[in-house]
């Protein structure tokens, strides 16, 4: 039942404010993208690497995903999207957590404080696109499952009234008899009023 959900392709009905939580993850992705290439013009190899990836990751899982649902529903396959946002999921995880370890050493032992700040505001906003992340799995996940059960739409929205219409009766009909091909209907004269032409 609910694994048939997450199967299909198209969009699932979902809440619109899912929607401003992926424009939320692309744009912290963007400011966490910014901040890793800078580390990575001072410092050649830390965790910014990391978090480079993982926000290339995000902005073509999410921005490719939020493509896909405003243009071109029919080709929205939530497998691969489902795919993509557990991917993502630990993808930030690991990101925001070794550019925490790396900022706490950076800012400890050596003098590059900025540095290891802008290490601590990767780890800090991955942090929270890594919660973000899980809540739009979640919902993403409870929304492809219940949309096999109509009964179940109502708080997301998009339950469809539909009409209760009866069955028709069922008409019974008597049965005519069969008409004998030896019968033919007799020929019928024209009165003798009539002028023949």
């Amino acid at each position: 039942m609910g694994a048939n959900g997450l199967i299909a392709v198209g969009v699932p009905p979902q809440p619109l404010w899912l929607l401003y939580i992926k424009i939320g993850i692309l744009v912290l992705s963007l400011i966490i993208f910014c901040l890793s290439c800078f580390i990575l013009s001072v410092v050649h190899g830390s965790a910014a690497g990391m978090t480079l990836f993982v926000c290339l990751w995000s902005f073509i899982v999410y921005g490719g995903a939020a493509a896909l649902e405003i243009w071109s529903p029919q080709y929205f396959f939530r497998v691969g999207a489902l795919v993509g946002y557990i991917l993502s999921t630990i993808f930030w995880l690991a990101g925001w957590a070794w550019s925490a370890s790396d900022a706490s050493i950076i800012l400890r032992w050596t003098w590059r404080k900025d540095v290891g700040g802008c290490l601590a505001a990767n780890a800090a906003l991955g942090a929270f696109v890594w919660i973000a992340n899980i809540v739009h799995l979640v919902f993403f996940i409870i929304a492809c499952v219940r949309e096999d059960n109509p009964s179940s739409q109502a708080e997301l929205g998009q339950v469809k009234p539909e009409a209760t219409v009866p069955p028709p009766a069922q008409q019974h009909f008597q049965q005519q008899p069969v008409y004998n091909q030896q019968q033919q209907q007799p020929v019928y004269q024209q009165p003798q009023g009539y002028a023949q032409q």
